[in-house]
């Protein structure tokens, strides 16, 4: 991942879910937060990906704060998107 020379959102969301999936949620958070920091604008496979580290995580201020990203993005109609953010909360 760090030999790319500059990653796209779905390598940021394959890592993010990577490390997810592995019970690793604080390094998905930090990618998440590295990616925007970045300039990498996440796409809805993205906010599924963190918001489902956030539940697991019970990380409910990360969340409120994606959930704002997610409206910011226009995001919020995607039914996978909004189905994902009620089991967050």
């Amino acid at each position: 991942f760090n030999d790319l020379r500059k990653p796209d959102v779905k390598s940021w969301t394959l890592m993010i879910s990577g490390y997810a999936q592995h019970g690793l949620g604080e390094e998905g958070l930090k990618l998440f937060q590295q990616m925007q920091q970045e300039s990498v604008q996440p796409d809805e496979v993205t906010f599924i990906s963190v918001l489902k580290v956030c539940a697991r995580m019970a990380a409910l201020e990360h969340g409120k704060r994606i959930h704002a990203d997610i409206i910011k993005g226009g995001f919020e109609s995607d039914t996978l998107v909004g189905s994902t953010l009620v089991d967050m909360y």
